[in-house]
């Protein structure tokens, strides 16, 4: 799903912040169950659909790749593999194929706290696992 490179939003600012943000992916039931989740509780920084794929893709602070371990998601480092700009200036996503589900100027920070973000995940995973139960 990464082609380049993916600026946050805020780059620079303090200067000791990696400008670039990693990508978590995500099947996009669970990914959508995710959203909802960080909507209602904590927040959700700028994500991606891709449709074709039926992912999501969760921006993330830089470095979050080297210890991304949560079974059946990936966490793509992207730091100076290109220049695509995912910023609240941004009017296209940064990566070709796909479109924001939320778009930086509707997210709640630059990026999605790892930490939240697998707990969100993980709930998500529960709540889909209990209603395929009930089916």
């Amino acid at each position: 799903m990464v082609e380049g490179g993916t600026r946050c939003a805020g780059a620079g600012e303090p200067p000791d912040r990696d400008p670039f943000c990693d990508l978590v992916t995500v099947p996009a039931r669970q990914g959508l169950e995710a959203v909802d989740i960080l909507r209602l509780r904590d927040g959700v920084g700028p994500v991606l659909h891709d449709g074709p794929c039926h992912t999501l893709g969760f921006l993330v602070p830089a470095g979050t790749a080297e210890r991304w371990d949560l079974p059946g998601s990936a966490c793509t480092r992207t730091f100076g593999r290109g220049s695509a700009v995912a910023g609240r200036d941004a009017p296209e996503p940064p990566v070709t194929g796909t479109g924001w589900l939320v778009p930086p100027e509707g997210a709640y920070g630059d990026a999605t706290d790892p930490v939240v973000l697998r707990a969100a995940l993980g709930e998500a995973a529960r709540t889909i696992e209990a209603v395929d139960r009930c089916r």
